[in-house]
């Protein structure tokens, strides 16, 4: 049940007008664009106050746009690295997504939020393995899903697409060994930013 009648922007409006959000609505979905200098704060304000008390973090993620949108003279152009944080509230019956760009992309580094949101622990540990972004303030940021000698992070643009080892368990040896990577080349189609009538 709502305690107001103000929609979840009106209310985001309101309660953060000193800070400098970008908000969106686009397919019925609300994202807010929120400076890296404000992320923690404005997250603990969006679990604790009761106008919108989104108790559950069901979501987080690393984007690396790279060369994304150039063209299209999107506003986030010189930033590459972005933290995407999706948000319930069970009680309020709504949903948000938070997004905040890296302040430096030679060294990403953003706040932790495992202190607020306990169910980001795995999900910052993803994000840091495969886009090499830092949580700063993680009790335990090691990667997860990557071996622990494995170089770089695979899910940056610019990550060769054959990677630059193989691995594979050798039977005399008795361990996992690297060897230069023996795979064909590949093409990459990079992503393009379209406006048309598929997107309205």
């Amino acid at each position: 049940m709502a305690l107001t009648d103000d929609t979840l922007q009106e209310r985001l409006e309101e309660q953060f007008e000193e800070l400098d959000l970008i908000i969106t609505d686009a397919n019925g979905e609300l994202t807010v664009e929120v400076a890296a200098a404000d992320y923690l704060e404005f997250c603990l304000a969006l679990r604790d106050k009761p106008q919108f008390q989104m108790e559950q973090a069901v979501d987080l993620c690393g984007v690396d746009y790279l060369d994304y949108g150039k063209e299209a003279n999107t506003p986030w152009i010189g930033q590459r690295y972005a933290v995407v944080l999706h948000l319930i509230s069970y009680r309020l019956n709504e949903r948000l997504r938070v997004r905040c760009f890296v302040e430096d992309d030679d060294f990403p580094v953003i706040p932790s939020v495992i202190e607020i949101w306990k169910s980001v622990n795995w999900y910052e540990r993803e994000a840091f393995d495969l886009m090499g972004i830092i949580f700063d303030g993680h009790p335990d940021l090691r990667r997860i899903l990557t071996d622990y000698g494995f170089v770089g992070h695979p899910l940056r643009k610019d990550f060769p697409m054959l990677g630059n080892v193989e691995m594979r368990y050798d039977e005399i040896k008795g361990r996992v060994i690297y060897e230069p990577v023996t795979i064909d080349e590949r093409v990459n189609t990079p992503r393009v930013v379209r406006k048309d009538n598929r997107y309205v």
